[in-house]
């Protein structure tokens, strides 16, 4: 099903209320209202400012990062205000906590080239500094994304491991055909009572054994998408390090990050042994925070 867009009425509207947008304008209308011939000037403002909006509103990296906020907004609508950014950030702290250092460490080396794409684009770029926010600001949202779906999927893994172990799917198989075995002896002995107990017991194993099989099923599905992910991001990493077009890595990334939503769907199933509880809401800030300090 393809994804909801925004509407060129808010691409445009969020091109023209960038801060810089509105400060550089603002300034040049001023300029050219004050200079000695307004009515040659201001024209040429204008028709720089429309150059402008119809420049950058059709740019699909903008365009995607807009449709990403608007859904963002729209899932806040839909499920209840956005929980405020300090029980987001604090959610990031819980989480990485709760990890075993393995997968905690694990996390920190994928930021750290997350950071490192970032800074190289950057650098590409020819900017050492980015004192507008311009370049990073529609990159780091989705890498934000991108980071989180991976803890929480570390989270997942852990949650998996801890009840594969602890549920034993041998023994739960043992179990259920030693039930059947003795329920087919009740049937041949025709006791009824004998018979609904065990009848219930099977009932029971087999559900056990069928969310033992399926928690395995998702600790393998988890596994492989840990690694894809990892690898999506060290392949971006290399993108960067190639020097190619950094306009053309932040579609890379925003592609990426919008194609995470079987794996979302997938750590809301597990939410119920994973303690993540309903967290239906965009990231927490990652890239901007110091984590070393927050997982301490």
């Amino acid at each position: 099903m393809a994804r909801k867009k925004a509407g060129w009425f808010r691409y445009l509207k969020e091109a023209f209320t960038y801060r810089w947008n509105l400060l550089l304008f603002g300034g040049a209308a001023a300029a050219a209202l004050l200079s000695p011939s307004p009515d040659v000037v201001l024209p040429l403002v204008l028709a720089g400012e429309l150059a402008y909006l119809g420049g950058l509103t059709t740019l699909p990296r903008f365009q995607a990062a807009i449709d990403a906020r608007a859904r963002a907004e729209e899932r806040g609508l839909t499920t209840g205000s956005a929980p405020p950014r300090q029980d987001k950030q604090r959610k990031l702290t819980d989480i990485l906590g709760s990890l075993e250092a393995e997968r905690r460490n694990r996390f920190l080396r994928v930021r750290a080239r997350c950071v490192e794409m970032q800074r190289i684009a950057n650098a590409v770029r020819g900017d050492t500094r980015d004192e507008s926010g311009a370049a990073a600001e529609l990159r780091t949202p989705a890498l934000d994304r991108l980071l989180w779906v991976f803890l929480r999927l570390l989270l997942s893994q852990q949650a998996l491991g801890r009840f594969l172990r602890a549920a034993d799917g041998e023994t739960i198989k043992k179990q259920l055909d030693d039930l059947i075995a003795r329920q087919r002896a009740a049937e041949a002995k025709q006791d009824e009572r004998i018979l609904r107990s065990l009848v219930d017991s099977v009932a029971t194993a087999t559900l056990r054994l069928d969310n033992y099989e399926k928690a395995r099923s998702n600790a393998e599905f988890v596994a492989v998408e840990l690694d894809r992910i990892e690898n999506k991001i060290q392949a971006l990493t290399e993108m960067a390090i190639s020097h190619q077009d950094p306009n053309e890595l932040s579609i890379q990334v925003d592609a990426v990050a919008e194609g995470m939503s079987q794996t979302e769907e997938t750590i809301r199933e597990l939410q119920a042994i994973t303690g993540l509880g309903n967290d239906n809401y965009e990231a927490p800030s990652i890239m901007a925070v110091d984590v070393t300090e927050v997982s301490r």
